[in-house]
């Protein structure tokens, strides 16, 4: 990494609070072409996947972020204290409906959950997982929900197309297939002589 730029971009994403688009790069530094930072920000990422270090450039929720390197989780959370975000079954279901069928009201997620979901929504709301995207131009215009930044970023996607397909959701329930081995066979248990059978002496 020698250009200037390259530096320029990395300090800016470095110091930014979330993921920063290339829109809101090329709004930062005006003084150089759309091409050329994008450019220079490509030399970036090249940069840190080639020095494996312990952290990397990547692209998550439309922009870039430096984010330590999945492998060394089990080291991290020995000096980071913080609990990981849990979630209960409920709000994994009610994340996972909208996430896949957004835009969606509360009343569709209720019909496909089966249960009201009204605290759960609430839950989601306040850790700015999911937001409203407006009104459905129905009778009695309910609400309409859809995932956040925030999701993209607590999931590590680098958008709603990186979210698992069916199909890979599947495979994570097959079980591996293993090689069955014929039963041997045992000789029949010998009968074992009980008291009252015991010949006398």
């Amino acid at each position: 990494m020698n250009s200037e730029l390259s530096s320029i971009i990395e300090s800016l994403i470095f110091t930014a609070e979330s993921a920063l688009s290339i829109d809101r790069i090329c709004e930062l530094l005006s003084e150089y072409e759309r091409d050329q930072i994008k450019s220079a920000l490509a030399e970036t990422v090249a940069y840190y996947q080639g020095r494996g270090g312990g952290f990397e450039l990547v692209e998550v929720a439309g922009g870039w972020q430096f984010r330590t390197r999945p492998v060394f989780h089990s080291y991290i959370t020995r000096h980071i204290k913080t609990r990981a975000a849990k979630f209960s079954q409920s709000a994994l279901e009610t994340l996972a409906i909208i996430a896949y069928r957004q835009p969606i009201t509360r009343a569709e997620v209720e019909h496909l959950r089966g249960v009201d979901c009204g605290g759960v929504l609430k839950s989601l709301l306040e850790k700015h997982l999911v937001r409203i995207l407006g009104k459905k131009d129905i009778p009695g215009r309910p609400l309409i929900y859809g995932t956040s930044k925030e999701f993209l970023e607590v999931f590590g996607l680098k958008d709603l197309k990186s979210l698992p397909t069916l199909r890979e959701i599947q495979a994570l329930d097959e079980q591996p297939q293993y090689e069955r081995q014929e039963e041997l066979q045992l000789e029949p248990e010998k009968m074992i002589p009980v008291e009252n059978q015991l010949p006398f002496e």
